[in-house]
Parts: C-alpha cells; structure tokens; sequence
C-alpha cells in the first residue's frame, strides 16, 4: 500500500461524504473513521489497495489552514532574521517559543533553498556597515559663523 489517494472529504447534513472520480468510489460517514472504513472498502471492491488521506473541506477549516501557513511564513522568517542578527540558537527557540530542534530544521531549510528561488531575502544590518539599503544620506548644513562643534564663532576664538 505505498499509493496514497487524497480525498477531500466535505459534511452533509450529518455525515461526511467523498468521492474518489479516479476510481468511480463514494463513500459516507458519520465520523471520519467510518467514512474511511467505507472508502478503503469501496476501494477494495474495485480492485485497488491504496492508503487514503481525507481533507476535510469547509470555509472555517480553509481559513484555519491560511491562518496556519501564514504564522509558519511568519515564524521562518523571524528565524531567519534573528540568526542574521547573531542571536544563539537557544534565544531564538525562546524568542519564539520553538524547540532547538525546530529552529535548526527551520535553520537548514533557508540555507538549502538558493537566493534566486527564496526571493533573495535582502541580509539585516546592524548598520556598523553604514545606512542600510535605501537609506537616504543626510548632509549636515552648518550655518557660517559656526565652527564644527556647534558653537558660533565668537564664541570658539
């Protein structure tokens, strides 16, 4: 049984029901166990041995899955900058309430991805560098009776 066959698995009324198009199978439930019990045995009188995946489909669990892939994003990349800041592994897993061993798979994921294809994120700066990217120089203009330090020249002779 190495084929897994996802099915997306939606409520109606009571029960939860499928539809495998691929091989002509429905199946229904009250539970979500029930409801694979009736597939894999539908599946079996079709001929096919396969493993199943039911996706539970409806609007609150959809926006229950956005939520959680934003947070991931959002972790990866408070990871990622932490690290380019020097900070320890170990402040990191406090700072976001990740274990070590998270942080380090989260860690080994970024550097294996290439630039061209995560985005290029651009490096932090903890600005010893100069201004960071995009920074606009700023001339101090000095009016011309002061010296360097401020003070008017009457004062600094």
């Amino acid at each position: 049984m190495s084929v897994v066959i996802k099915c997306l698995v939606t409520r109606r009324g009571r029960e939860w029901v499928t539809h495998v198009a691929e091989h002509g199978v429905y199946g229904h439930g009250r539970t979500l166990k029930k409801l694979s019990e009736d597939v894999l045995a539908g599946l079996e009188l079709v001929g096919v041995a396969a493993e199943i995946e039911l996706i539970a489909v409806t609007p609150e669990l959809e926006k229950l899955r956005a939520v959680e892939e934003t947070r991931e994003a959002a972790l990866r990349d408070a990871v990622t900058a932490l690290a380019l800041r020097r900070a320890t592994l170990r402040d990191i897993a406090l700072a976001t309430g990740l274990p070590m061993a998270r942080v380090k798979r989260v860690l080994q994921e970024r550097r294996s991805i290439p630039a061209e294809v995560s985005g290029g994120r651009p490096e932090v700066s903890d600005g010893a560098d100069g201004p960071p990217p995009g920074a606009e120089a700023v001339d101090v203009v000095r009016p011309a009776d002061e010296d360097p330090q401020g003070r008017p020249d009457s004062v600094a002779e």
